[in-house]
This record gives structure tokens, C-alpha cells and sequence, in this order.
């Protein structure tokens, strides 16, 4: 099973900042998780009590983040990635703490290369769409800088 322990175990996010609860499914251009850590008090991108809908898009980065592991060489060292962009954001609502169940985090790869990968994104809860966009992620930032490898 892919729960939070597995997750948390491949991704540099860690304890709290850990949002996602397991993968539910997912494929070489797919993935979907699951969330409840959007009703939880003690999540650290609350602020002033509540958790605005923006966040969103770190849930969607830790899915895409996910995503990237399991399609990695388990030999090989894992590659932190970067989100260098968002774009064609859509928020339906003002915020998610205030949603009872959980939440389906989902991207899908639309196009990349070994560095550089292009993902569409959504956050729904019982079937609605809370938010979605696009965000673009470069995963080895000092291969875009020559001189950073003297």
C-alpha cells in the first residue's frame, strides 16, 4: 500500500508538511492521492485558522513530487524537483479547511524531458473542482546554470 509512511519515505517533505495520505492510483502519465491533512489544525500552511484554497497547489506539487518517484530508478538517487511555475490557476473556492472528507489530488504529465516536466493539475472534493491549473517543474535546477558545475 502507498500510504503517508511510503510517501513521506520518498519525498523531502517531511512530519506536517507531509500533506498527502496515500496514492490511490496512478500510471506513467497519471497520478491520483488522497488528503484529509487540509482539515487538520495543526497544518502548517494554515494561517490566521484557516487553510486558503491556494494551498492547493502544494498538494498538487507533492502529488507531481510522488509521481516522480515512483517513475525513478529505485536505484538511482532520488532528484529533488523544483516547481519553478504555475499557470491557468483556477480557484473555485476561497478555502479547504472548511471540507469534511477528503480531498482527490490529481496530475497528469502533459510533456517533459530528464529535466524539465509540464503537469496539469486539480484538487476536487466529493466530485467538485476546488482548483486546478498547470505548474512546471525542473528537476535538476543546477543543470540550467553551466557555471554552477565548475
Amino acid at each position: 500500500m502507498l500510504d503517508r509512511a511510503w510517501i513521506a519515505a520518498r519525498i523531502p517533505h517531511q512530519g506536517d508538511m507531509c500533506l498527502l495520505s496515500e496514492v490511490v492510483a496512478w500510471t506513467d502519465g497519471t497520478i491520483a492521492c488522497r488528503a484529509v491533512s487540509h482539515r487538520d489544525p495543526a497544518n502548517p500552511l494554515r494561517a490566521d485558522g484557516r487553510l486558503g484554497a491556494a494551498n492547493g497547489i502544494e498538494y498538487a506539487a507533492q502529488a507531481m513530487a510522488i509521481h516522480g518517484a515512483l517513475l525513478a530508478n529505485p536505484d538511482a538517487a532520488p532528484r529533488q524537483g523544483y516547481l519553478t511555475s504555475v499557470r491557468s490557476v483556477q480557484l473555485h473556492v476561497d478555502r479547504l479547511d472548511n471540507l469534511d472528507g477528503e480531498l482527490l489530488v490529481e496530475a497528469e504529465r502533459l510533456s517533459g524531458d530528464s529535466n524539465h516536466i509540464l503537469y496539469q493539475f486539480s484538487l476536487s472534493h466529493a466530485g467538485r473542482c476546488l482548483l486546478a491549473g498547470r505548474a512546471a517543474v525542473v528537476l535538476d535546477a543546477a543543470a540550467l546554470n553551466p557555471e554552477s558545475r565548475s
